[in-house]
C-alpha cells in the first residue's frame, strides 16, 4: 500500500512545487511508483513535469467536482514510473462547487484511495492556502511535508497550518503526521539562513530532514523545459539534494 504525502505551507514562494516535482522525478529515479496530484490551480507542477493544461480533457477538478474515474486523468511524464493528475484553472472555482456536497471534506480521500495499492508515493501539491482544497489534501494525506523558506517571516504562519494540522487530525484524519520540515532556499553564506535553520531545529529537532535545499539556479531553470531538475542537470546541487531527500524519506519509511 502506498503513501499519500501532502506538500504543505500556506506561504506562497517557499519551494511546495518545486519540491514536490523534484522530490517526485528522484523517488522516481529510484525506482519508486510515484503519482503527483497538483492540487493548486496554478498548475505549475503540472507544466514543470512537460504537461500542456490547454489540452488535457481531465484534470484533477474533474475527479473532485465532477467525481470522474481517477485513471482517465491520469498522465505519463518523461520519467518512468512517474505519473501526474494535473490541475487546471477551473481548481479556482471548485471550493464554491464542493460547499453543498456530502462530505465535502473527503472527496480527495474517496478519489485517491483506489490509487494508494497501483503507487508507491503519491505526492500532493497543495495551494498556497488553507482553503477546502488543502484541507482536503491533508484529510487524504498519511502525512505532511512542510517546506520552510530559509528567508525572514519563514517561520510566520507556521502556527495557523499546524493548527490546521491539529483539527484535520483531530475530526477528520486521525492517522495524520508531520513527515517532516523542509528547509529550502538555503545559503550557508548567510547569518539569516542560518538562523532561520537554528530556529526551526530548535523548536521542530527530529522532524526537520536532515537533507537541506540550498538555493541553486538550475532548480528556476527547469521548470522552463517542462523537466524536473535530475533531468536538466543531474550533476547541479539541486538534483543531488532532492535525490538525497528522496532517499532519507525511503529511509524513514
Amino acid at each position: 500500500m502506498g503513501k499519500i504525502i501532502a506538500l504543505a505551507n500556506q506561504k506562497g514562494g517557499v519551494g511546495k512545487t518545486t519540491t514536490a516535482i523534484n522530490l517526485a522525478a528522484s523517488l522516481a529515479t529510484l525506482e519508486k511508483k510515484v503519482l503527483v496530484i497538483d492540487a493548486d490551480p496554478q498548475a505549475n507542477a503540472s507544466s514543470g513535469l512537460g504537461i500542456d493544461i490547454r489540452v488535457i480533457e481531465s484534470s484533477i477538478y474533474e475527479c473532485l467536482i465532477n467525481k470522474s474515474a481517477p485513471d482517465e486523468a491520469i498522465h505519463h511524464t518523461c520519467i518512468e514510473g512517474l505519473d501526474i493528475i494535473p490541475s487546471h484553472i477551473d481548481l479556482v472555482g471548485a471550493e464554491i462547487e464542493m460547499l453543498d456536497l456530502p462530505n465535502r471534506e473527503k472527496i480527495m480521500r474517496e478519489a485517491l484511495t483506489p490509487l494508494k495499492s497501483r503507487y508507491d508515493y503519491i505526492l500532493i501539491d497543495c495551494s498556497p492556502s488553507l482553503g477546502l482544497i488543502t484541507v482536503n489534501s491533508l484529510t487524504a494525506a498519511d502525512s505532511v511535508i512542510i517546506p520552510v523558506q530559509c528567508e525572514y517571516f519563514a517561520l510566520e504562519g507556521i502556527s495557523k497550518l499546524l493548527n490546521t494540522i491539529k483539527i484535520i487530525k483531530s475530526n477528520l484524519n486521525p492517522s495524520l503526521d508531520i513527515e517532516g520540515f523542509l528547509l529550502t532556499m538555503f545559503n550557508s553564506r548567510l547569518r539569516l539562513s542560518n538562523q532561520v535553520y537554528n530556529e526551526v531545529k530548535k523548536h521542530f529537532r527530529e522532524l526537520v530532514f536532515e537533507t537541506v535545499i540550498l538555493r541553486n539556479t538550475r532548480l528556476g531553470e527547469a521548470p522552463s523545459m517542462g523537466i524536473p531538475v535530475i533531468l536538466y542537470d543531474a550533476e547541479s546541487t539541486g538534483a543531488k539534494n532532492y535525490l538525497s531527500l528522496a532517499h532519507e524519506i525511503i529511509k524513514k519509511n
